[in-house]
């Protein structure tokens, strides 16, 4: 429920962060989702990270390998979410993951642990909607969306993929991996049209996203738009002092600005069902 009431308040912005869980460490990565929490983002993608993750770019890549080095892991990030929502985080968590990981630890106990935790969603990108169904009742009996993507090669199959979808739909702006891109092929822009047409719930938009023009090009076929790589690379660049408890809070504010950067709050017409 909480993602479904994140994308009918109007006052958040309509972005949708992903951060790599333990990307520099733990408790920066606590910081980083507070803040977050503090800007009124619609929900917040946690990673987990994965030693051989198809789907990401460099950036990304680069921030599991260097969460995997602090020894984050699926049960660490569950830990993560579990102490963002001590700390009163009320932004929806979605849980990132390849499903290695997921089947290493058994999905139905992962339902129930993630419902536990405060886990909103869960985005399995490796994972087939074919061969999801199983997975997706057992989410659905905890309460946990599972959340469906669809990319432009998906056309004769988004009605399928989309029908029963919960919490929101992720949509692929661009073929290949995730990574800042300059630039997006117009025909996203009807991609988007027909997926927001024939879905039930809100519909997000990523891969490439990394600046104001890009949110604004998207916000107007899509409900939220969801930034990853750009985000990444700024925590990477200021990692030390991130770490470093006498510069923590000017790095954090950089991070902050970058955020209000990219959306205002009330800047698009609210998702309504």
């Amino acid at each position: 429920m909480r993602i479904k009431k994140a994308f009918q308040e109007e006052a958040r912005r309509r972005l949708i962060p992903f951060i790599t869980a333990g990307d520099p460490d733990f408790e920066t990565t606590l910081e980083l989702v507070g803040l977050l929490d503090e800007e009124r983002v619609t929900a917040i993608e946690l990673g987990v990270p994965y030693s051989d993750p198809l789907a990401d770019g460099p950036v990304i890549q680069a921030a599991s390998a260097r969460a995997l080095e602090q020894g984050m892991n699926l049960p660490r990030v569950l830990e993560l979410a579990e102490a963002a929502r001590n700390r009163g985080v009320t932004t929806p968590l979605v849980l990132f993951s390849y499903y290695n990981p997921i089947l290493r630890y058994g999905s139905e106990v992962l339902m129930t642990r993630a419902a536990q935790v405060g886990i909103d969603g869960m985005i399995i990108p490796d994972l087939p909607w074919e061969e999801g169904r199983e997975l997706s009742r057992q989410a659905a009996e905890q309460r946990v969306d599972l959340i469906p993507l669809v990319a432009p090669t998906s056309r004769e199959r988004i009605q399928r993929i989309v029908s029963d979808a919960k919490g929101f739909v992720y949509c692929v702006s661009s073929l290949g991996t995730t990574g800042v891109r300059s630039d997006f092929d117009q025909k996203v822009d009807a991609f988007l049209d027909t997926v927001r047409e024939a879905s039930p719930v809100p519909i997000a938009v990523g891969f490439g996203i990394s600046r104001r023009k890009h949110v604004d090009r998207f916000l107007e076929h899509a409900d939220a738009a969801v930034v990853g790589s750009a985000l990444i690379r700024m925590a990477e660049q200021r990692k030390d002092a991130l770490t470093d408890a006498d510069r923590r809070e000017d790095a954090l504010e950089e991070i902050r600005q970058f955020v209000r950067e990219l959306a205002d709050e009330r800047s698009v017409s609210v998702y309504r069902t």
